[in-house]
């Protein structure tokens, strides 16, 4: 049972505890041994590698079945007790996403990728779609999964000729990836959490920006091997040494320093990430947008309102399919699930934020289930699957669309006024700002705890230890008396000086609650839950936030410094939002400077920080206008 702050060791953690890998010993579970008969093969490529491949086959021959595939970098074994082991004894303790597929029966496949345990050749990060100089062992994802496909084809019995794909988190980019110029019997994918873009929003950077303790927590143990691996294995935790990774950073304070902290293998991809700071040919060649053509099958994108990896993935691959191939069925869900929390929880809160429904059950019943049935066996579901299902945070329902973000919505902006107010209406005093001091050797906390890696709470975490802080600006709307709903990105319009060189800017949007909000009973049990003593009335629950590193204010390729005292405008997204603030509640904006160890230093010199020492990290003064002219706020998308 995980606790509330329980951290998240970004995909790793999650792809053990939900997606194939945390399995039971061979006796926990008779009833898929008595169903099921498992093979392995080593699954040979068109180049030589042969890649190790788990298949899961009805004994019923009566009839045929479709595949559903899961290839995956975390072991196509099973866990048990805590080692990963291969062989046709060992069997999970579930197939597929949710009972109800190996209930239905099918053919079920998991494949380790490329240099990732059982299977022969070399693991490549965001493995490039168009590399035209591949080094021996490297592949391309869609050719493997053509290839995979045909051989399951010819040598498994009892198939029916139709392929479905699935997978969260980096399974989820293998599935997308898996898809372009897809194999013709590949008639349905579900790419869930995807990463599209490493930098881009998804895992390694936001705004330009290193997302500093989920990839050190990520990649001290996601290292590289030499394979076939030897097993089983047994997954190790990095000790920091203290209970605040706020503390194991500051101390440290320069990325060399930090990385110094690692032990050679476990640098080994972590340092290519810090290194390459800028938009250049390395994140370029691993973004799959712009690949996702010549898609036949129909696709279901899965995310999560409150994914602290990967938030921009889903988005990002819907818009690539829905631009690069018309006339699919292109199909979007976003529930208010952390990352995977679809497949691991029941999705009826998250901290202290209640959703007052099994939202998880309903994705896989409603929508997953049925999205597969009826793309690989032809089974009609009871009411049609919309093309985009969202749930809105705030009132709590489940919203189905056309397309995202909605049609009705209408941009409108919310700019930030005098004395800490928060208006529709643009302000007229004339050479208005506010001002703080950011000392990147005090910076702002992410979250009011103490606490290793990334807690997954922290998206929706009550944000009033920093509404405190001298060096947070903080603007609050009247008391709303109508509800207010938005739908689509959130994209902050600031106007800004810094006496530095460099600085971050940190907007967060807040959902205020009233003093005399209801408290609701707390559930002990549930797996996100939160500790029975906090008070929500006047809670201030994060809905979004995200830095935009200022060097990249005009482009991600080529870094600016500021010139000192010098007015410029900055605008980004902070990501998609579907979240009403309710009648009686506040709106709330942040505006920082650092947002620590979340996100990494700005030493607030121009330099390239990787390379930064001790002596650039300097304060300066950041100031945000709001006068005609220079007026800051953030474009919300709002609902009529």
């Amino acid at each position: 049972m995980l606790d509330t702050f329980q951290p998240l060791a970004f995909s790793l953690t999650l792809t053990l505890a939900f997606a194939g890998a945390a399995h039971a010993a061979p006796d926990d579970k008779p009833d898929l041994r008595a169903a099921y008969t498992k093979y392995e093969f080593r699954i040979p490529m068109r180049d030589g590698v042969r890649l190790f491949t788990s298949v899961y086959v009805p004994k019923d021959s009566s009839k045929s079945y479709p595949f559903l595939v899961e290839r995956t970098p975390y072991s196509a074994g099973v866990n048990v007790d805590g080692q990963l082991r291969y062989g046709v004894d060992f069997y999970p303790r579930r197939l597929g996403p949710s009972a109800d597929f190996s209930d239905a029966g099918y053919i079920f496949v998991r494949q380790d990728v490329r240099g990732r345990y059982m299977s022969e050749g070399k693991w490549q990060e965001m493995t490039p779609h168009a590399n035209s100089k591949l080094q021996p062992g490297e592949g391309n994802e869609s050719r493997d999964m053509h290839d995979t496909v045909d051989w399951l084809l010819k040598h498994v019995a009892n198939n029916n000729g139709k392929v479905g794909i699935h997978g969260i988190s980096y399974p989820g980019f293998y599935t997308a990836a898996s898809i372009i110029d897809s194999h013709p019997a590949i008639k349905a994918a579900s790419p869930q959490a995807p990463i599209t873009d490493l930098y881009m929003g998804d895992d390694s950077y936001h705004g330009g920006a290193f997302m500093l303790a989920a990839n050190y927590d990520f990649y001290a143990s996601f290292t590289e091997e030499k394979n076939p691996t030897p097993l089983p294995k047994t997954w190790t935790d990095f000790d920091y040494g203290t209970t605040s990774g706020y503390d194991y950073f500051l101390q440290r304070l320069t990325l060399s320093n930090i990385l110094a902290g690692l032990e050679p293998k476990q640098q080994a991809y972590l340092r290519p990430t810090i290194e390459h700071d800028t938009y250049d040919e390395f994140w370029k060649t691993r973004n799959l947008a712009p690949h996702l053509k010549n898609v036949k099958a129909a696709v279901l994108t899965v995310g999560g309102w409150f994914d602290a990896e990967d938030p921009a993935g889903p988005f990002a691959t819907y818009r690539a399919i829905g631009k690069h191939n018309p006339g699919i069925f292109n199909g979007l869900v976003v529930g208010p699930w952390v990352h995977g929390g679809w497949a691991g929880g029941d999705g009826k809160r998250l901290g202290h934020v209640q959703f007052d429904s099994k939202t998880s059950e309903h994705f896989n019943q409603k929508l997953l289930f049925p999205f597969f049935e009826q793309q690989l066996k032809g089974v009609k579901p009871a009411q049609p699957i919309a093309a985009v299902n969202t749930f809105e945070t705030g009132t709590n329902v489940w919203r189905q669309y056309s397309a995202w973000p909605p049609a009705p919505a209408r941009a409108r902006m919310l700019y930030l006024g005098p004395n800490g107010t928060l208006s529709w209406q643009q302000p007229a005093q004339a050479n208005a700002f506010d001002e703080y001091v950011s000392d990147p050797r005090k910076p702002v906390p992410f979250i009011g705890y103490p606490a290793t890696g990334v807690p997954r709470e922290y998206m929706v975490s009550d944000q009033r230890f920093a509404s405190s802080r001298p060096d947070v600006l903080v603007y609050q709307s009247e008391v709303l008396e109508e509800d207010v709903t938005i739908a689509g990105p959130v994209t902050p319009k600031l106007f800004v000086s810094t006496t530095g060189s460099d600085s971050d800017f940190v907007v967060k949007l807040i959902d205020v609650y009233p003093a005399d909000y209801p408290e609701h009973a707390e559930e002990a049990t549930s797996r996100d839950v939160a500790p029975p003593t906090l008070k929500m009335g006047g809670y201030q629950q994060l809905v979004r936030g995200n830095p935009l590193r200022g060097k990249f204010r005009n482009s991600f390729e080529k870094p600016e410094p500021f010139v000192p005292g010098k007015v410029e405008p900055l605008s980004y997204q902070l990501g998609d939002v579907q979240h009403t603030f309710r009648r009686g509640h506040r709106i709330m904006v942040h505006v920082q400077s650092s947002w620590f160890p979340l996100v990494d230093l700005n030493p607030q010199t121009f330099t390239s920080i990787p390379k930064a020492k001790p002596e650039d990290f300097v304060k300066a003064t950041q100031r945000v206008y709001r006068a005609p002219g220079s007026a800051s706020g953030l474009q919300l998308m709002v609902m009529p």
